[in-house]
């Protein structure tokens, strides 16, 4: 087993990486066995919004293994930039937040990395404010970005093409984004930028930066986009096909024992630390073991077993039967759009809208899993429940079916 397997673990690409040179500048191995000195890895993140879902968290389990290894985490908080907002993959202009917003957003995200990185150790981890130099360029300092790039280029970029092509607005100020970001990478001498496969204009920039002011280029490694839990996009809290980072230890546990069987590997590789080679052959083992494992790292051991152990309780009936013996509930007698609480009362597991609501407010009412919490929650058609377990309590529950 290579001593750099830890590197190439689900990692996409690394560049520059000419694997038989000898060149540190070449190969990303050969720098770090050269270095005298841990690397400054960069990992940037706009803290637009306030939830962390386990495709994010991707990168950061990275970050921890280059940790691990001995080197530092640099993790800038981009509190400048995401006043900007990140054009990536975007096909109109995000909304800028105030800095109050992005600042109460950023104390959210730490908080949830805590189970992730290594916040403890001396010297491995600096959080960094990208505010720190970037409100501290003067327009010399901004017109000497703006000329190391031309528009030609920032066209050539994924999204802005696109918009162009479409006759969609391209704000100047986002042109501003990528170089922002690559200064960073000036500003905090990184050696190594890691992001997901979408982020590699932006960290090229950084590395074209670091030439024009006379620093050595980072490597850039990029991570896979992970597929949500339908197995068909990829993973996002606006699809509700996540697993976030702060949902309690049974419904993180519910939604990965259901991985598709074709996600299982993915999954595997770029959640956890198991080897690939020693999972189980059978699905429904492997479903269960992933479950456990990646609600264990946030949750603890004890509160994974134990989810699994209820959602195994709820499913089963009570520990008797199998899956088939779940009732079912048709919806065909239901008119669409329905609310959650008509669902509710109209299936029997509580005895009125009243009931139902009340339920959903004390928190006892549960979709497949993941707790309800909205009353007027609304469905639109059958297809958005079908096969999905409606749960009141511990002990009710029923297959929604069409």
């Amino acid at each position: 087993m290579s001593s750099f397997e830890w590197l190439h673990r689900g990692t996409s690409e690394i560049f520059p990486n000419q694997t038989k040179s000898d060149n540190p500048e070449e190969n990303l191995e050969q720098r770090i066995l050269q270095s005298d000195r841990p690397l400054r890895i960069k990992l940037g993140i706009d803290p637009t919004g306030t939830d962390i879902h386990l495709g994010h968290s991707i990168p950061f389990r990275k970050l921890r293994a280059f940790q691990d290894a001995g080197h530092t985490a640099v993790v800038i908080i981009g509190d400048f930039t995401a006043q900007v907002g990140d054009p990536t993959g975007k096909s109109e202009v995000r909304r800028q937040l105030t800095k109050e917003q992005v600042q109460e957003n950023a104390n959210t995200y730490l908080e949830q990395l805590k189970p992730i990185l290594d916040f403890d150790t001396p010297g491995r981890l600096e959080i960094r404010y990208n505010s720190e130099w970037l409100s501290q360029l003067d327009l010399a300092k901004i017109q000497e970005l703006l000329a190391t790039m031309t528009v030609g280029q920032m066209l050539a970029k994924e999204g802005f093409s696109e918009r162009y092509n479409q006759e969609k607005p391209i704000f100047l100020h986002e042109f501003l984004y990528p170089l922002m970001q690559g200064y960073d990478s000036v500003a905090i001498d990184s050696d190594v930028e890691l992001g997901g496969t979408d982020q590699k204009f932006n960290i090229a920039v950084g590395r074209d930066l670091q030439r024009h002011f006379n620093k050595r280029p980072q490597f850039g490694l990029l991570l896979p986009i992970l597929l949500g839990t339908d197995g068909v996009q990829k993973m996002s809290k606006s699809l509700n096909n996540y697993v976030g980072l702060q949902e309690d230890a049974l419904s993180m546990y519910s939604k990965l024992e259901k991985t598709p069987d074709a996600l299982l590997k993915d999954y595997f590789e770029l959640l956890t630390n198991i080897d690939l080679d020693t999972l189980p052959d059978n699905p429904r083992e492997s479903q269960k073991l992933l479950g456990i494992t990646v609600t264990s790292q946030f949750h603890g051991k004890d509160a994974a077993l134990q989810a699994k152990q209820t959602a195994e309780s709820i499913v089963l009936k009570g520990g008797a039967g199998n899956q088939d013996s779940v009732p079912e509930y048709s919806l065909k007698d239901v008119t669409f759009p329905a609310k959650i609480f008509y669902i509710l009362s109209a299936s029997g597991l509580c005895k009125s809208s009243g009931e139902g609501r009340r339920q959903i407010q004390g928190g006892a009412v549960r979709l497949d899993g993941e707790r309800v919490t909205d009353v007027n929650q609304t469905f639109d058609s059958p297809e958005d429940l079908q096969g999905k377990v409606l749960q009141v309590g511990k002990k009710k529950f029923i297959r929604l079916v069409e």
